[in-house]
């Protein structure tokens, strides 16, 4: 019926649509070309075959009117390059919106250029890094994130990893440019993953050291066997409170021994030997720490060997008055006199304050005279201590109980022991501290 009909201008409309209903899509377009049927052509051309989608858009290129059917056309019958030359030429800019939405990386590199460059003018930064991305061209893609602010994601970095085929000094200046980029941004993780691949693993450990994760930067510098990594991740763990974590401080001392960095190792056992002294007043502990130090400092090779001999005679002044503390301490269970006569002396050291808190020999000098009933004693060593140190706090030396025992004995208005160090204000610190640091 629709083939006799079609020879009669007037039911032209009427067999094409016969066509269209007997899926003869091929025959309907034919039809609509042939009688300038242009508004039809394009419903049944999008559902016909390959081959007769390029006729039709040839047909519309042809007529030079509706050009926008004849990019359609092309496009969905894998002609991209001419769907896209066409939307360029013709300013149909809907059309190339809609066409680089579906771009893969089989399309021309030029083309693919071309577009990114368009939606660079048109200020569509992210569009054109995709399709830069698409081209291969990583490197300009990297340059406008970096210019642009435009965020790498980790898709985004994978799609620009190159393959194996790929030249190594490329692809090592490519993952270190995409490393620098991440680093820029803030994603230190990314860009950790990336200088890894690049094989610089200094470059990596600085980026997640900027990452602030504690249990990667360990793991890190375990797997990486590197010196200079160890050391970077020692340094960075001692900013972190490591008097509260054994496993750190263990970390810490691992690290600097296996990047054999002596000094270094040498000044945490200094800073360990500080903490037992400031925070949990353990001189014994402390000596120990101090011992350690020497031996690691007497080992280390600094460049600057008169900046370690200085280091060294001041290390080993520390550890002599601190040894002569706890010395006068041990004495004490034997000959309580004798160990006061030592602590008296020591308090006439010259700069006793490098390796003992003069508060400290006090409190043990004051304590022992009020357990002896001896309070004007005790009460005069008060007086001294806060003649030697005016502003600190008495019950940070001297337990509370103790100085209440002196207060009641000595006069209740005494000023050396003055109204702010009143039982309960400061209670002694006690902590549960692990056994052994290491030293």
């Amino acid at each position: 019926q629709s083939r006799g009909s079609s020879g009669i201008n007037a039911e032209y409309g009427e067999a094409v649509a016969f066509y269209g209903k007997a899926k003869a899509y091929s025959n309907a377009t034919r039809l609509c070309r042939a009688n300038q049927m242009d508004n039809e052509l394009i419903s049944y051309a999008m559902y016909s075959t390959v081959d007769d989608m390029i006729q039709c858009a040839e047909y519309y290129e042809q007529t030079g009117e509706h050009m926008e059917q004849a990019i359609m056309l092309y496009h969905k019958a894998g002609n991209v390059g001419r769907a896209l030359e066409l939307a360029f030429e013709h300013q149909q800019y809907a059309a190339l919106q809609h066409i680089s939405s579906n771009l893969d990386s089989s399309v021309d590199p030029e083309t693919l250029q071309t577009c990114a460059q368009y939606f660079l003018e048109h200020q569509q930064y992210s569009k054109a890094v995709d399709l830069l991305v698409l081209a291969k061209k990583y490197l300009e893609a990297l340059d406008i994130c970096i210019d642009r602010h435009i965020s790498i994601t980790e898709e985004m970095a994978e799609q620009m990893s190159p393959g194996a085929d790929v030249e190594q000094e490329y692809k090592r200046v490519l993952f270190e440019r995409i490393g620098e980029c991440c680093m820029v941004q803030g994603a230190y993780h990314l860009a950790t993953k990336k200088f890894t691949q690049a094989g610089n693993r200094i470059k990596a450990m600085r980026a997640l050291l900027k990452s602030g994760d504690t249990e990667k930067i360990i793991f890190f510098a375990g797997v990486s066997r590197q010196k200079e990594i160890y050391v970077m991740a020692a340094n960075y763990l001692q900013r972190l409170d490591w008097r509260k974590d054994p496993e750190i401080m263990k970390n810490i001392i691992t690290f600097y021994t296996k990047g054999r960095a002596l000094d270094s190792l040498s000044g945490f056992y200094d800073a360990c030997a500080q903490v037992e002294i400031d925070e949990y007043q353990n001189y014994e502990k402390a000596l120990g720490a101090l011992s350690e130090a020497m031996k690691c400092l007497t080992k280390a090779k600094m460049v600057d060997v008169g900046t370690q001999e200085a280091k060294i005679n001041f290390l080993k002044r520390r550890i002599s008055l601190v040894k002569k503390f706890v010395q006068a301490r041990r004495a004490y269970e034997d000959d309580p006199d004798e160990s006061m006569r030592q602590s008296l002396l020591l308090l006439d050291e010259e700069d006793l304050e490098t390796g003992i808190r003069s508060g400290d020999i006090y409190g043990f000098m004051i304590e022992h005279y009020a357990s002896v009933s001896n309070f004007q004693k005790a009460y005069h060593l008060v007086q001294e201590l806060k003649q030697r140190l005016p502003s600190a706090s008495l019950s940070y030396y001297v337990n509370n109980s103790v100085l209440e025992q002196i207060r009641q004995h000595c006069g209740s208005d005494s000023p050396a022991l003055g109204t702010g160090d009143s039982p309960g204000i400061e209670e002694e610190i006690e902590e549960d501290i692990p056994e052994d640091f290491g030293y």
